[in-house]
């Protein structure tokens, strides 16, 4: 069951580089729409009806996961790993970004900065939004990328889609706007724990692909080690200081908000980040995704041969359910 259900993560890894998002009715949004709509029953400005809100969102889609695990078939995993992960479409909208900074374009790229992130696009010029767009890249690495594989190896189909039922309502809620500081409070709070594993797996990763880039693995890990502790969020500030170490910039500052302006500790102690570090940024998020499925992939081999969970002395079980898959 455990390598079947990797081979589905693979296959869904892979769809997302063939095809990226689906272009019509796709679930996370439908997801996002769903929880919208109920927010108008279960907002109040309390925790309690933020718990609530979560719990009941997050619940339906992990027993919908449940219900859409058939025995030992890789597909309903590779449908749920390839709906969850945002990869090729990250890579495609930083991309764009680059061009459009490149080009001199503001206009356009402050149209385009919502795609990224929820800052205030009027506020920044071309630098600014160079800055967002790579700290946005970074961060993403893990949520969109990195996380969904990882959560759909450890748990499947109930796994990749409740860690991405999380992820959505912390971008929807979890922020600390004058609405939300109270009832999104749980969303963040559970986003921040579903991320802490795979944000750090990410980091590593990035130490390690870091050179594909011509960056520093040895500058990723001091910057990660020094600055990821200042930074308000504890998993963001891991992979940007992370980013920032390995590209040889300085991420951080002032942050504008459409809500409020944060100073954020600066990450890294290289130069300003150029459109190019963009660019570089781009490829070494889609290294440290190959190296994350390369990494699930690995995991098939690290189980002896003739043992199983059920079986750990690996003797044969002679018995009518024998050629059967455990679930």
């Amino acid at each position: 069951m455990f390598a079947t259900r990797i081979v589905g993560v693979l296959v869904g890894y892979l769809a997302d580089l063939a095809f990226g998002d689906p272009q019509r009715g796709h679930p996370v949004a439908l997801f996002g729409r769903a929880a919208a709509a109920l927010e108008r029953v279960t907002y109040r400005d309390t925790r309690i009806a933020g718990v609530l809100h979560v719990g009941l969102l997050v619940g339906a889609v992990t027993a919908l996961g449940i219900a859409l695990t058939p025995r030992g078939r890789p597909w309903s995993v590779a449908a749920a790993t390839w709906i969850s992960l945002g990869g090729t479409s990250l890579a495609r909208t930083g991309l764009d970004m680059s061009r459009l900074l490149e080009r001199g374009d503001v206009e356009a790229s402050r149209r385009l900065l919502p795609s990224l992130c929820g800052r205030d696009p009027a506020r920044l010029d071309g630098a600014g939004l160079t800055r967002a767009a790579l700290e946005s890249v970074a961060e993403n690495t893990s949520d969109a990328q990195v996380a969904p594989l990882l959560w759909a190896a450890v748990g499947g189909v109930p796994g990749v889609l409740a860690y991405r039922g999380i992820n959505t309502l912390d971008s929807m809620v979890g922020h600390r706007s004058p609405r939300y500081i109270r009832f999104g409070w749980a969303a963040a709070r559970l986003d921040d724990l579903a991320n802490y594993i795979p944000a750090r797996v990410t980091a590593g990763l990035v130490a390690v692909c870091a050179p594909l880039v011509g960056g520093s693995p040895s500058g990723a890990v001091r910057a990660w080690r020094r600055d990821a502790a200042r930074h308000p969020s504890p998993n963001a500030g891991v992979i940007e200081a992370a980013f920032a170490g390995a590209l040889g910039v300085q991420l951080g500052g002032p942050t504008h908000y459409h809500h409020e302006m944060q100073i954020r500790p600066t990450l890294g102690d290289g130069r300003e980040p150029t459109v190019a570090d963009l660019n570089r940024a781009v490829v070494l998020s889609r290294a440290v995704q190959a190296a994350a499925a390369l990494a699930c992939g690995t995991l098939m081999t690290l189980r002896p041969p003739g043992k199983s969970a059920s079986n750990p002395r690996g003797q044969r079980r002679i018995n009518a359910s024998r050629y059967r898959r455990r679930p």
